[in-house]
């Protein structure tokens, strides 16, 4: 496909491609306006298994999402106000804290924290709203494979049932999206009430998180409310949990990390992390 094609070139020539390349989705009828194809798009995507690609559709992939990234807003880290700047906090590293609303898939930082599964790649259910979905969606197709690489490694070692641990992260590439890097990693699963190993496993998230920045570079973390979704960790004790750890980490390594970014998405959870980091 030509440099010069226009996004709504791009989404009809990736729709085509997409729907060509899954059998059972060839026939499927495309619409007529642009929000409808692409969500077509997204769920071609969100659907597909880790296989090889063609690298012409790759390229043109990968302009349309850069595009796309360009269309909804990228937030550089400069335009994150710290905490001691957006709440007048003066706890400790308030100049290293900060609270951000809004999509994490938006944020140039060096790094972005996805709530995983544990079989690592990604969400399946078409134009789903949660965030292992939104990750991959803008990412485009190249992070399940490198998800799905990192784990037939990982199945090679421990064997074909490995699924990952609980606050093992993994690393990878962020492809499409602004953040440099992805930090995948698997939540504590709340079923009848909330535990004491639960809550170190949540703590156990952030630490070992921040130590796998730590060791590859990476100065600037975006977390996300790990397992408060659908894994049903109650929100306020999460944030309680993750400020604590964040911080106690902080303290532990002085000079490591520029900036950790607590993300939400509602209201509700940008208050409940106000009362914490005031």
């Amino acid at each position: 496909m030509i440099k010069t094609a226009t996004q709504e070139q791009r989404l009809d020539y990736l729709v085509e491609a997409f729907k060509a390349d899954a059998v059972e989705y060839q026939d499927l009828r495309t619409p007529a306006d642009t929000e409808s194809r692409q969500r077509l798009l997204r769920s071609l995507m969100n659907v597909r298994m880790p296989r090889p690609m063609g690298k012409d559709i790759l390229l043109v992939q990968d302009e349309y999402l850069k595009e796309r990234a360009e269309e909804r807003g990228i937030v550089p880290l400069a335009r994150i106000p710290s905490i001691a700047e957006s709440l007048g906090s003066k706890r400790p590293f308030a100049d290293t804290l900060s609270l951000w609303q809004g999509d994490i898939t938006c944020l140039a930082v060096d790094s972005i924290v996805n709530a995983a599964n544990s079989q690592m790649l990604g969400c399946f259910q078409p134009c789903h709203s949660c965030i292992d979905n939104c990750i991959h969606s803008y990412a485009g197709i190249q992070l399940r494979a490198e998800c799905h690489r990192q784990m037939q490694v990982l199945r090679s070692r421990y064997g074909r049932e490995y699924e990952q641990p609980t606050a093992v992260p993994m690393l990878t590439d962020g492809y499409n999206l602004p953040a440099k890097k992805v930090v995948h990693i698997v939540g504590p699963i709340v079923y009848d009430g909330l535990t004491p190993k639960l809550e170190s496993d949540l703590a156990d998230c952030y630490r070992n998180t921040l130590d796998l920045c730590a060791e590859n570079g990476l100065r600037s973390v975006a977390f996300c409310s790990i397992s408060t979704g659908v894994f049903r960790f109650p929100k306020e004790r999460a944030a309680e949990i993750a400020v604590r750890t964040v911080t106690d980490w902080l303290a532990a390594h002085p000079g490591r990390m520029d900036r950790v970014i607590f993300n939400v998405f509602s209201d509700r959870d940008r208050c409940n992390y106000e009362q914490k980091l005031r």
